[in-house]
């Protein structure tokens, strides 16, 4: 199967597994932190640990409150949901994770109708978008009441979207009546990236979800930041879909302890993805976080061959790879999988 996030359940021991950055797994120091937790009935709202992840993302995103759920998906779907009504539209990008990878969840779940513009791969284009969005009040036309926005872009390569492009869609919104929704799954990838500050990517966004269990490595976890109004419905919604959760501090100190000891750490991703992309001979400056993509390669064939040899990449289609680096993998094992790669790649294309 093409495109998928990830491609299967955990990683294969002694690989150099680079199907994505979902496949770290937690550090000795986080697990001790995870053990140590101090826990409560979260659905009472008396779990301290889980309480102190959401007052600090909430801080760090620029936001009045923020609500712990177990995943991107449901953090972006309530997300949405929390800025659209039943019957009106969500705009995004095609390729954008909430329209592709999401199994439909926001009309199958919430009746939110979207519709998509394609984009050049991936980045943001304020004026594209708002050229697309449809008006409210007229009875003719489904009105578009939210955007969605993916930064870093996970088709796009792990590009960042431009901050002016980001502002200009925001500022527009305020006097337009639309709302605009950031899927955030590599903010912190994009943060680490540009400099850009947390609260700044936050500030932009009426919802934003931001993962913990990607490049920060927690083992489970998203964060959905907004108003308070908004986040007391939030409650709502994730009781309603089953993710009522109760000591679920053990999950949460992950979170703050990948907080105070990976986020930095994402720049040494981001040097091996530019090292692994010269190593192949790939463009560096396509390479703007922790993903590196390989076109115009036999990609199933790639993928059986460097597994044979202990290396894992992902197939986003049949004639690409996409190698995806993240705390798991060190310097060592970006040469390994390099000279793997390369091997592979030039027995089956002749390069």
């Amino acid at each position: 199967m093409y495109g998928i996030d990830t491609d299967g359940p955990g990683s294969t021991s002694g690989a150099v597994d680079l199907r994505s950055d979902t496949l770290t797994r937690p550090t000795p120091a986080m697990r001790r932190a995870m053990a140590e937790a101090e826990v409560g009935d979260d659905v009472y709202r008396e779990d301290p640990t889980v309480n102190a992840l959401e007052e600090r993302v909430a801080e760090l995103f620029g936001h009045q409150a923020a609500l712990f759920v177990p995943s991107g998906t449901m953090g972006n779907q309530i997300g949405l949901r929390l800025v659209c009504e039943p019957g009106q539209e969500v705009l995004g990008d095609a390729d954008a994770h909430v329209l592709t990878y999401e199994m439909g969840a926001a009309a199958a779940l919430f009746g939110l109708s979207s519709r998509t513009v394609v984009s050049d791969g991936g980045r943001l284009s304020a004026d594209q978008l708002i050229e697309q969005v449809r008006p409210h009040g007229d009875w003719h036309l489904t009105a578009t009441a939210a955007i969605a926005v993916e930064n870093t872009h996970n088709r796009g390569g792990g590009l960042v979207q431009p901050l002016a492009e980001l502002q200009r869609l925001f500022d527009w919104s305020r006097g337009a009546g639309v709302n605009v929704h950031l899927d955030g799954a590599r903010v912190f990838n994009a943060h680490a990236a540009s400099g850009v500050p947390l609260a700044t990517y936050g500030r932009l966004a009426d919802t934003a979800s931001v993962c913990l269990s990607k490049g920060l490595g927690a083992p489970v976890g998203s964060v959905l930041v907004a108003s308070a109004e908004r986040i007391a419905a939030a409650r709502l919604w994730r009781k309603r879909l089953g993710g009522g959760m109760r000591q679920v501090g053990v999950l949460a100190a992950a979170g703050l302890h990948a907080l105070d000891h990976h986020v930095e750490r994402l720049a040494e991703d981001h040097e091996h993805a530019r090292l692994l992309a010269e190593q192949l001979g790939v463009d560096p400056a396509t390479v703007e976080t922790n993903m590196v993509v390989v076109d115009d390669v036999p990609a199933p064939a790639v993928a059986e061959a460097a597994k044979a040899q202990g290396v894992l990449v992902g197939q986003v289609s049949a004639r690409r790879v996409r190698l995806v680096t993240h705390l798991d993998v060190d310097r060592a094992g970006i040469d390994r999988a390099a000279k793997v790669l390369t091997q592979v790649v030039g027995e089956l294309t002749g390069r």
